[in-house]
């Protein structure tokens, strides 16, 4: 699935910056909509001030209302992730005196660790010296807010979640355009990525409360098995990188067995070696192993079997 076509040109720019026309902010809202987006107001001049409540439910596309909102205030703008089907990564910058990599540098570390792409896709610049990079949300997910779980200063917008759009302005500075190509799909290692939780000292682990647990793990294997074996050609990468991440952390609960589990993957997945589709059996196995091992260091927390 890709956004809608363009219905607007994009604001007109001058000398890399945008022209302040009679209302540029709704040129923006305008062109943003029409990129299949649904959109909501903020407060002029911030970033954290929606104007309306339920604002995920409210957001829409329609162009009458846009205008009405748009021309009665220089709102900023706010993207409504989730109804978009869009996995926003924010790259952000350390403050002044902190110590650690910039987003951006540990975002393309962590693809070099993972062996996964970083391709180039629909990119705001923000004021701090970050980026919003655009993905789309892979068919089949259902990716949440992340706050710093990816990697330093990676956060990502994606259910319950906003972006300010580009034409947006704070104090600090403008949100700009850096990159309008459409977005592309968000890579398999950054969909492992952003599904992990890593444990922490106030949250209570998940617990598998079945009374047999390799039954359970036998279960869940099929059930991920099922979906690669149903995955569009669109959606392999995603699919399979997903689901072998997801029963790698029930390998690392020992509730399934390495090898059954990893040659299961495998062989589900032997239908995306098809004409038309760039998967090979080498790239097959390298995203099950990649996807387990990741599952693997996160495992699920089960309860000890009774006596």
């Amino acid at each position: 699935m890709t956004p809608a076509s363009r219905t607007r040109p994009l604001p007109n720019r001058t000398e890399g910056t945008f022209t302040v026309e009679h209302n540029d902010l709704l040129e923006w809202a305008l062109y943003l909509a029409g990129m299949g987006w649904p959109i909501f107001p903020l407060a002029p001049g911030t970033k954290n001030r929606p104007m309306v409540k339920d604002w995920e439910h409210r957001a829409h596309r329609d162009t009458d209302r846009i205008r009405r909102c748009w021309e009665s205030g220089r709102f900023n703008i706010a993207v409504a992730t989730g109804p978009a089907r869009l996995v926003v990564v924010d790259t952000d910058v350390p403050d002044e005196g902190k110590p650690g990599p910039d987003g951006w540098t540990a975002l393309t570390a962590l693809a070099a660790d993972r062996g996964g792409p970083l391709p180039a896709t629909y990119t705001v610049t923000t004021p701090s010296g970050g980026r919003h990079l655009y993905y789309l949300a892979p068919a089949g997910t259902s990716l949440r807010n992340t706050q710093g779980s990816i990697a330093p200063h990676v956060d990502t917008r994606a259910g319950g979640g906003y972006a300010v759009g580009p034409g947006s302005v704070t104090d600090a500075g403008a949100y700009e355009l850096a990159d309008d190509t459409d977005p592309v799909e968000l890579p398999g290692w950054l969909v492992q990525a952003a599904a992990e939780r890593p444990a922490t000292a106030n949250s209570a682990p998940v617990q598998i409360r079945s009374a047999t647990p390799t039954r359970y793990g036998s279960a869940a294997l099929a059930g991920e098995c099922e979906r690669v074996r149903t995955a569009g050609p669109d959606t392999h990468n995603a699919v399979l990188s997903a689901a072998a991440y997801t029963i790698g952390r029930k390998v690392g609960a020992d509730l399934i067995d390495h090898a059954t589990a990893r040659t299961a993957l495998i062989d589900a997945a032997g239908h995306m070696v098809t004409a038309g589709c760039d998967c090979t059996d080498r790239e097959i196995t390298r995203v099950v192993d990649a996807g387990l091992t990741a599952g693997i260091r996160n495992p699920v927390a089960r309860r000890r079997d009774a006596a």
